[in-house]
């Protein structure tokens, strides 16, 4: 527990790091981002050795990667029109999320949530923090403390819907993970498409 409580301090330092608005405006947020989820999931991989022996890239998973990628899209489509008519901060904030990518090249970034954040995310929430916290405590408990430290480690950006968005997608992967875990590729694969199509190309 040691170790894992070590990768969730250091998880929290860099997400801080990354959202705070003292620190944020002074980095590049896609070059930290990958240093950080790829740092986390090499950490996990060297606590949590064999991890990758579950993964399995046949047909099955990619098309359900893909299928877990379309309705989460569309979940967030429909939460942003909700969200809009409750909250008069809601598309502002939305907004403030997408400026993150301004000056970007959209083929490094799919390149970068693609192939690299994407995976390495659920490599670090799913494959290590929450099989590990599941195996420790009960599947129920850890899907739901990783579930809100996922979201919670967002609530430096000050964003009350990044870090909703957060909650959100953690409760969906969360859950896959829970009920699913053989499918560990499928979800793999979902975060990546999720994280590409949301931000690069097909913008809420």
């Amino acid at each position: 527990m040691k170790r894992l409580l070590f990768t969730i301090i250091l998880a929290a330092i860099l997400w801080s790091i990354m959202f705070l608005p003292v620190t944020a405006p002074h980095i590049n947020f896609w070059w930290m981002m990958t240093a950080s989820a790829c740092t986390l999931s090499i950490l996990s991989t060297f606590f949590n050795p064999g991890w990758w022996k579950v993964l399995k890239f046949d047909l099955s998973n990619i098309f359900l990667g893909i299928g877990i990628a379309l309705a989460l899209w569309g979940i967030f489509w429909m939460g942003d029109k909700i969200s809009q008519i409750i909250f008069n901060f809601a598309r502002p904030q939305v907004d403030l999320i997408y400026g993150m990518k301004e000056g970007e090249s959209p083929w490094l970034l799919t390149i970068l949530m693609l192939f690299l954040i994407g995976p390495a995310e659920e490599i670090f929430w799913r494959g290590y923090v929450q099989k590990t916290l599941q195996n420790k405590w009960s599947p129920n408990i850890g899907f739901c403390v990783t579930t809100a430290i996922y979201a919670l480690v967002h609530i430096g950006s000050c964003n009350f819907m990044l870090t909703m968005a957060a909650l959100v997608a953690g409760l969906a992967w969360g859950l896959l993970y829970r009920l699913f875990p053989q499918k560990f590729t499928a979800i793999i694969i979902s975060h990546a498409l999720w994280d590409v199509a949301v931000f690069v190309w097909f913008p809420i």
